[in-house]
C-alpha cells in the first residue's frame, strides 16, 4: 500500500513536467530573426506573429522604415515595426508548424512557410514557393 501512495504524488508531477516541454517546443513568444525581433503568438488556433523590432529601423532618409516593396500601393506607407509577417500555423507535430506563410517586405511578397523547433531552441524558418525543397530556412534565436 505505502509503494502506491508514494507514486502517486509522482503522476502529478511528471504530467506538469510534460506540460512544461510541451510548451518549451512551442515557437509562441519573441524571437530574433538576425534583423529584426518578431512577437509569435496564438491567433485564434493558429499561429501568426509580428516585427515588434528593427534592427536598423530608419531608412536612408531617417524615416521610419515602411513597406514600400508592397505590391499593393495602399499599403506601402504603412510602417514595418507592427506588420503582420507570418500567419496561420498549425500544430503537425511536437516540434514543428506548418501551412502558414510569411511576408518579406525587402521583395513584397508572400511566400508558404514552416517553421519547426530545434533541440537547440531555436527556431528553423522555411519560406518556400510550391515545395519546400524550393525554399529558404533561416534560424531565429528566442529572446528571453
Amino acid at each position: 500500500m505505502s509503494r502506491i501512495t508514494l507514486a502517486m504524488p509522482a503522476v502529478p508531477a511528471a504530467a506538469l513536467l510534460l506540460a512544461g516541454a510541451a510548451w518549451a517546443q512551442s515557437p509562441a513568444g519573441a524571437w530574433n530573426t538576425g534583423e529584426s525581433h518578431v512577437e509569435i503568438y496564438e491567433c485564434g488556433a493558429l499561429l501568426c506573429g509580428r516585427i515588434i523590432a528593427l534592427d536598423e529601423p530608419l531608412d536612408a532618409d531617417g524615416k521610419e522604415k515602411t513597406d514600400k516593396n508592397n505590391p499593393d500601393p495602399a499599403l506601402r506607407s504603412r510602417p514595418i515595426i507592427g506588420m503582420d509577417l507570418v500567419a496561420g500555423f498549425s500544430r503537425k507535430s511536437d516540434r514543428e508548424w506548418v501551412g502558414g506563410t510569411i511576408y518579406d517586405p525587402r521583395d513584397g511578397k508572400t511566400y508558404k512557410c514552416r517553421m519547426t523547433v530545434q533541440d537547440d531552441g531555436t527556431l528553423e524558418v522555411r519560406g518556400y514557393v510550391g515545395l519546400p525543397l524550393f525554399g529558404k530556412t533561416v534560424v531565429w534565436t528566442r529572446i528571453e
